[in-house]
């Protein structure tokens, strides 16, 4: 059984964590996220530390406190560094272009393809076959990139297609005859 839930979550200097029964509510650098907890779990505040707290010992409690703690600190992780996402468009002529908040990308359809960040993501295309997508949300973050290479995903006889940068694909041999 993980024990993951045991271990507090510091607080750095610049953080201010807000709780209440039902919510939490944490303010960075960067902006604020809030997040509504389990009616099983309770978090208290000990110095420069958040504890998750279990109603009882039932084996969903338990799970339920270790998945609030890394919540917790991926939340005080956001507000004040942030989460970015890198892809790379491989193939002849993908391309990628940030305007605003809205991702073009060239990805060898008859059409353009756009993606609009939501609110709270910001996308950079450093070159035109990189994409940088950040935010202050894990989930959000993870969830746009994933949307991104939802697109055109690689292939695996030539790796063509929108990847993660630290992805690796497994190429197939061809089919001879």
């Amino acid at each position: 059984m993980s024990r993951v839930g045991k271990n507090p979550v510091p607080i750095p200097a610049n953080v201010e964590v807000t709780l209440s029964a039902s919510e939490v509510s944490v303010k960075g650098p960067l902006g604020t996220l809030r997040r509504d907890l389990v009616s099983d779990i309770a978090v208290e505040r000990e110095g420069d530390n958040l504890l998750v707290k279990t109603a009882n010992d039932s084996k969903q409690a338990n799970a339920m406190s270790g998945t609030t703690r890394a919540l917790l600190a991926n939340m005080v992780k956001g507000v004040t560094s942030g989460f970015e996402k890198k892809l790379t468009l491989v193939g002849v002529g993908y391309r990628a272009q940030a305007a605003n908040d809205v991702l073009n990308l060239t990805l060898g359809f008859s059409h353009p393809v756009s993606h609009k960040m939501p609110e709270g993501v910001k996308v950079e295309t450093p070159s035109q076959t990189e994409v940088v997508i950040k935010g202050m949300d894990k989930q959000q973050v993870g969830q746009v990139a994933a949307d991104v290479r939802a697109y055109r995903k690689p292939e695996p006889y030539k790796g063509k297609g929108v990847r993660y940068s630290d992805e690796v694909i497994v190429m197939k041999e061809t089919k001879k005859k």
